[in-house]
């Protein structure tokens, strides 16, 4: 009886000390976290940018729209901000009208 309760004790504390060694593990390993960034609420017709700006989703347009930054492949214009993912959806762009962050 004695040394069951002794392989008992024994089992118990070797899950105690596997458990502490995982969460202190997790603890030390996991980065703090940041704070997400505020959902921005963007008129319709806007999008999002990655810098949580609202930009004008592009159009279509017999002439440049004024502010517009690109000409996609498809013919239509957009006011992207940055290089990095303008005229996704809509073929690649065809050419810059303006200067804009890579």
């Amino acid at each position: 009886m004695k040394n069951e309760m002794r392989c008992a004790d024994v089992r118990l504390w070797r899950i105690v000390l596997i458990a502490g060694i995982f969460v202190t593990g997790a603890t030390l390993v996991t980065p703090a976290a940041e704070a997400a960034p505020a959902f921005v609420s963007c008129p319709t017709g806007d999008y999002e940018n990655v810098d949580h700006a609202c930009v004008q989703r592009p159009e279509q347009s017999q002439t440049v729209p004024a502010g517009a930054t690109v000409q996609c492949r498809d013919g239509e214009y957009s006011f992207a901000q940055h290089h990095r993912g303008a005229c996704s959806g809509h073929g690649g762009v065809d050419h810059w009208l303006a200067s804009v962050p890579n």
